[in-house]
């Protein structure tokens, strides 16, 4: 395959950024989109020229770290899938692909297509801690779990804070993000003792850092790799009522 790529360079944070063309030869439609990048760097790097700087880990569509904008969709054109585990198999041989890094003000660039997602981090450390009694290993099923809402806890867990749901909303909203992480503690006998408290602490760390509000687009249920489903926002919002009037 042979592409045409648009790729955005930018320095650094303070620094203008633009959109730069390169073309890629002799892509195999087995490649993953990141080990298609990885080609043009190798190649840039022999011409003595800066790579493209990405994120990337595991690679695998668990850790969250890959993320960009291709064509205009968060991860790509590939519903419940990672820009990591996006092949090339879904393009077509001398197509025109524009990547950019995450939209949102609350994900500053660092270089090229990386951005700083700390903002999330901030708000999982605003959600605290669960308390546990400690001492000898209790019994395993001591703290008993209905299985629906075991299961509906590790649909929430599910979410690998990868900021997809944030680059694709018109309000760069975490509402998401944020709705699935007070879920999956929230619904648990766990995490009753500081339900309110989290859920408080959270949402005001989500609009300290600047986020939007949710305004129902459900762009980012669309694009979430996880398949996180908006349901969730409707019960972060009932959990914030319940807490603030308690």
């Amino acid at each position: 395959m042979k592409l045409k790529l648009k790729i955005w360079r930018q320095k650094n944070s303070s620094s203008p950024g633009q959109f730069v063309d390169y073309t890629v030869d002799n892509i195999s439609p087995d490649m993953s989109f990141l080990e298609m990048l990885d080609v043009l760097n190798e190649r840039l790097i022999e011409e003595g020229k800066d790579p493209v700087a990405f994120d990337h880990d595991c690679r695998e569509g668990i850790c969250g770290t890959c993320g960009m904008m291709i064509n205009g969709v968060a991860h790509g054109p590939l519903p419940g899938t990672t820009t990591c585990q996006l092949h090339m198999r879904h393009f077509k041989d001398g197509d025109t692909i524009v990547i950019e890094p995450f939209r949102a003000d609350t994900f500053p660039v660092i270089k090229d297509l990386i951005v700083n997602r700390n903002a999330f981090d901030r708000i999982i450390k605003a959600g605290g801690y669960i308390s546990v009694n400690t001492g000898s290993a209790p019994e395993a099923n001591s703290t008993r779990v209905a299985k629906s809402i075991a299961d509906t806890a590790f649909e929430a867990a599910a979410c690998i804070g990868c900021g997809a749901c944030v680059a694709q909303c018109p309000n760069a909203s975490a509402s998401l993000f944020v709705a699935a992480k007070i879920a999956h503690l929230n619904i648990l006998p766990h995490g009753q003792p500081e339900r309110r408290q989290r859920t408080i602490q959270m949402i005001n760390q989500m609009i300290e850092e600047g986020f939007g509000s949710c305004s129902n687009f459900r762009e980012c249920e669309a694009v979430c790799p996880k398949e996180i489903s908006v349901d969730f926002i409707a019960f972060l919002n009932k959990e914030f009522i319940k807490s603030i009037w308690k």
